[in-house]
This record gives structure tokens, sequence and C-alpha cells, in this order.
């Protein structure tokens, strides 16, 4: 009596890697149904005949050429034959976790010292050929899940990954005190390493990360040179703070005397003379002050000088004069309030002393009451000259009797 056709399909779980079914002896048309990211491989007698992508599948001997000759000797196609189906589930199998069984010495590249370090991580892997992981690693096991791939490959990892890990952060010169830093770089370039070793096996390596770099804190000599390293970089940024404030400080000083020559210059612009001039009277006043001191001719030179610079003085003198002559204007006595001709100083009715009128460019200081030239500042007392607003504190024009911005009256 023949036996029922069947179908053949994965009943594991997804964190199964490798899993066999559980029926070995089916007859010539059995489904097989393999699912997506899976691959099914065909034994016969201990040995992988065939594999089997994502489909459905009748088993027939056209399917599986090897084992024509064995149907040849079977009548009626309800016969039975022996064999097995291994399923391998493809997907992608994450965060599984790695660390290093004991501690990696090797010589500190920065300071020159043995150092022992540990690491640990994270890494995702994925079967990429089913038959050559069921033949060097699987054998006859009935399944193969995510433990025990890290008890079979634990092994083979640390000794593949301790001289990698330690020859690269030496080669690259990678400072104890700043490995955190490298992490990302050091995961990309372990993976780059191991995949190699990884594919021998049919696995391959998609991420390989390295979370934790255990150092020796417990260690004195490693906390001697701890200190060291902080004390040596404390100081470094300690010398550029310095040089820093170094650098304000003369930047403050440039504008110190940047300020200073401007307020100078405006100065002399009020008084009315140039720096040549101001350097004329500090010349002739240093003659002056060496009296019988020097030759003829240093004589000489420093009457030429006051001369200059009496000069330059008798001219804006001159000048004020003839305007003053030319341009005399009548005042109004502050007593009696009659006119005083220009010129004038005093009342001819009541004899009260004339005030000399305003020039365009002088105004009177409320607060000191000094004849001062127009400006935002009074140069004598300092006071504001620019009338404000008591109430908004906004700018009043000349003459203003009320404010422009909130009309209050102004006293």
């Amino acid at each position: 009596m023949g036996i029922i056709a069947q179908t053949i399909k994965y009943e594991g779980d997804n964190g199964t890697f490798i899993w066999k079914h559980p029926v070995e002896d089916f007859n010539s048309g059995t489904q097989l149904i393999v699912h997506e990211s899976q691959e099914a491989v065909f034994f016969m007698n201990g040995q992988a005949l065939d594999s089997f992508g994502p489909g459905r599948y009748t088993l027939e001997t056209q399917n599986i050429p090897l084992l024509s000759r064995i149907f040849n000797r079977v009548t009626g196609g309800d016969s039975p034959f022996h064999c097995e189906v291994y399923f391998i589930n493809k997907t992608e199998q994450m965060a599984i976790k790695w660390g290093t069984d004991t501690k990696m010495e090797y010589m500190e590249p920065t300071y020159g010292f043995p150092l022992q370090i540990g690491a640990c991580g994270e890494m995702n892997i994925r079967i990429d050929d089913g038959r050559k992981l069921l033949i060097k690693v699987v054998g006859t096991e009935n399944y193969f899940n995510q433990d025990d791939l890290f008890r079979s490959f634990r092994s083979f990892l640390m000794l593949k990954l301790k001289p990698y890990l330690v020859t690269f952060i030496r080669e690259n010169r990678i400072n104890i005190f700043q490995i955190d830093e490298q992490l990302a770089t050091l995961s990309a370039a372990m993976k780059e390493l191991l995949q190699e070793d990884f594919a021998d096996y049919g696995i391959s390596l998609e991420r390989f990360f390295i979370n934790t770099v255990m150092k020796p804190e417990n260690d004195p000599a490693f906390q001697r040179f701890k200190d060291l390293h902080f004390r040596q970089y404390a100081d470094i940024a300690e010398a550029k703070l310095e040089q820093q404030i170094g650098i304000i400080e003369q930047q403050t000083e440039a504008q110190r005397t940047i300020i200073e020559a401007q307020a100078l210059a405006q100065k002399r612009s009020i008084e009315g003379y140039t720096y040549q001039q101001e350097r004329q009277f500090d010349v002739a006043e240093g003659f002056a002050g060496n009296e019988g001191v020097g030759t003829f001719s240093n004589m000489g030179v420093g009457m030429g000088m006051i001369s200059a610079v009496g000069n330059a003085v008798g001219n804006q003198l001159g000048g004020v004069m003839n305007d003053a002559a030319t341009s005399p204007a009548p005042v109004k006595c502050s007593a009696c309030q009659r006119m005083i001709p220009g010129g004038g100083k005093f009342c001819p009715e009541c004899g009260a002393q004339a005030e000399t009128p305003f020039a365009e460019n002088e105004t009177s200081c409320p607060q000191c009451g000094k004849r001062v030239a127009k400006g935002k500042f009074c140069l004598e007392c300092g006071a504001s000259l620019i009338a404000k607003c008591a109430k908004c504190q906004a700018e009043l024009p000349s003459g203003s009797k009320f404010c422009l911005e909130c009309g209050t009256k102004v006293n």
C-alpha cells in the first residue's frame, strides 16, 4: 500500500537559522513550499543533492536528477524513498551580542606602557550559503538557532577579533584616553576584517558594532598615566586661555588708543589748531625752559619755531578780529532791554555790561551756564545739550512748545 503524498514546509520560528523537517520518507509527488527569505536543501543518504529557492515544488525525479536511478527501480511511483529536507532562514538576525572572554594586552602607542582592555558589542548576520553552513557547522542537528550559532562561533570570533583589534589600535596610534571617539572607526574596520572569515562558513556579516572598550580603571599604573594625560591637556588648555586673554587685552589697549586719538582730534578741531601746531607749541616750550643752554643756531631754530607758532596764532586771532570788525551786531541789554550798538561793552542807558551775541555754532549750557560749541554734550561740565521730553525722553527741536512724540507741554 503506497504512502500518501505530503506537503513539506517550514514550521520553525524566525530566531532559528536552520530547521530540519521531521518527515524523512515521502513519495514522489510530495509538495515542497519554500517561503521568501528561505532556502531548502534536499539530502539523500547524507548527501546534499539540491537546493530550492522561494516557491512551490513537486518532488519528482525530473526535479531531482540524482534520484533518477533510484526511481528506475520503483514501480507505480508509489513507493517511498528516504530523504531529508533542511530549511534555511536567510533573514538578517539582529542584535546578536558578543564580548571578549579575556583581556587583550598590548602596548599603548601614545605613552608606550602595557595595557589590558576588553570590548563588547552587537552584530547582525545573515546566512548567505546554507549548504556551506550545513556541511561545515550544523551537520545532523535538527535545528540551529542564535544561541547555537554563538556557541559555535565564540572561540572563532575571539581568535580572530582580538589580534585584529589591538593591531588596528597600535598601527593607527589611537590614544587609549580618546578611544571612545573612535568606536565607529573601530567597528567599521573590524567588520571589514571579519567579513571574509565569516564568509568561509556561508555567513554574511551585515553589521558589527563595538559599543564599549573596557579600560583597566582599577589598575594604579593606568590611573597614574590618566592623571598625567589630563594634567598635560589641562596645561595646554590653560596656555591657550592665557594666550586668548592676552589677545583680548591687546585689542582693548588698541581700542583705547584709538578712542583717545579720536577725542584729541575732536578737541583740536574745536579749539582750532592742528597736530603740527601743537608740536610746535611743545618744541617752543622746551626751548623756553632751557635758557642759556645750546648754541646760537639752536636759539635760531627755537625762535623760528616760536615765530611760526606766533604767526599761526596771530593769523587765527586776526581772522576773528576781522570778522568782528566787519560784522558788528547790536545786542539787547539784559537789564533795561534797550539795544546796545554793535561792539559796545556797556549799556548807554543803565550801564549794565553787554553780553557778546552767540555765534551760529555756539549755545549756552543749561547746566553750568557757560557758552559752549553746539553739540550733544557740554565741553565744560559734560551735561547734555539736547532738550528732551520730561515724559517720554524724546528729543525736542529748538523752540518746541510741545513734544512731537507724546504731546506733553514743554516747560
